[in-house]
C-alpha cells in the first residue's frame, strides 16, 4: 500500500479506534457504521483506517507496552504504524506533532524481551496463564502468532453459474491476484483485500465471500436435498 498520510486521515483513524476501544459492539460493526456515516471517504482511505485500527486491536498488548505508561488511541496508532506496519520517520512526518518524533523513537526502542510473555504474545494475562498450563512455550508461541495474523479473503464459486478455473482466470484478468484454495474445491483465496462490492462476478452471484473453513463444513455434513445447514459464526 502506498502511504499518503495526512492529519485528516490520522484523525479519522484516531476517532474510529477510540470508538472501537470503548464501544460495547464488535469492532467491525463500529468501523462499518463510521464509514456509512462518512461516505466521502474513498476506498484507499477506508482500507488504511480499517487495517490500522485492526492492527492496533491485534497487537494491543505489545503496543501498550511500547507506549511506556502513556496509552492513548493516538499513541497506539503511531506505534502500530511504526512498529507493526513498518512506516519510517519520513513517511510519518506529515502527522507527527511536537515531541512525537522523539516519543516514537523511544517506543520503537522497546525490545520484545523486555516485555512480559503475555505482552509479547499479544494475549490477555489470564489467557496466557491458562494456555501455559496446557502447552509448552514453543507451541503457545506458534498458536499466538497464528491468531494474530489478518484473516485471508476467501471466495466460494457458485458452480451453478461458473467453474472455479474460469473464475480464477476472470479475476486475474481484472488485475485481482487469486489462487485456488488448497482444501475446498470451490474456494478461491485472494491476495490482499480488493473491493468486490461492485464487481460483476459478485453482483451476478458467481462468487460469494466465505471462509474456506466454512466451505469445508458444508462438504463434511453432506446435506441432502431439502435440508439446511446453519453456519453460526463465533
Amino acid at each position: 500500500m502506498t502511504t499518503r498520510l495526512t492529519p485528516v486521515l490520522m484523525n479519522h483513524a484516531e476517532r474510529v479506534l477510540d470508538e472501537a476501544l470503548h464501544s460495547p459492539f464488535a469492532a467491525d460493526s463500529v468501523v462499518s457504521h463510521y464509514f456509512r456515516e462518512r461516505r466521502q471517504l474513498g476506498h484507499w482511505e477506508r482500507g488504511f483506517i480499517a487495517e490500522t485500527v485492526y492492527t492496533v486491536l491485534r497487537r494491543r498488548r505489545s503496543l501498550e507496552a511500547r507506549c511506556l505508561g502513556e496509552v492513548t488511541p493516538r499513541r497506539l496508532l503511531l506505534a502500530a504504524l511504526a512498529c507493526a506496519q513498518g512506516l519510517n520517520r519520513r513517511e510519518l512526518e506529515p502527522v507527527l506533532g511536537n515531541g512525537e518524533g522523539e516519543w516514537l523513537a523511544r517506543a520503537k526502542a522497546v525490545r520484545l524481551d523486555e516485555m512480559s510473555v503475555a505482552e509479547r504474545l499479544e494475549l490477555p494475562d489470564w489467557l496466557q496463564q491458562a494456555l501455559s498450563l496446557r502447552m509448552v512455550p514453543d507451541e503457545l508461541e506458534v498458536l499466538a502468532q497464528s491468531l494474530n495474523q489478518p484473516a485471508p479473503l476467501d471466495l466460494r464459486v457458485n458452480t451453478l453459474k461458473a467453474e472455479r478455473e474460469a473464475m480464477l482466470a476472470a479475476l486475474r484478468a481484472d488485475g485481482i491476484a487469486a489462487d485456488a484454495c488448497t482444501l475446498s474445491p470451490l474456494g478461491i483465496r485472494l491476495a490482499g483485500k480488493p473491493s468486490l462490492a461492485r464487481h460483476p462476478r459478485f453482483l451476478d452471484g458467481s462468487i460469494e465471500v466465505q471462509d474456506e473453513g466454512s466451505q469445508l463444513l458444508g462438504f463434511l455434513v453432506q446435506p441432502k436435498r431439502g435440508e439446511m445447514v446453519a453456519d453460526f459464526c463465533a
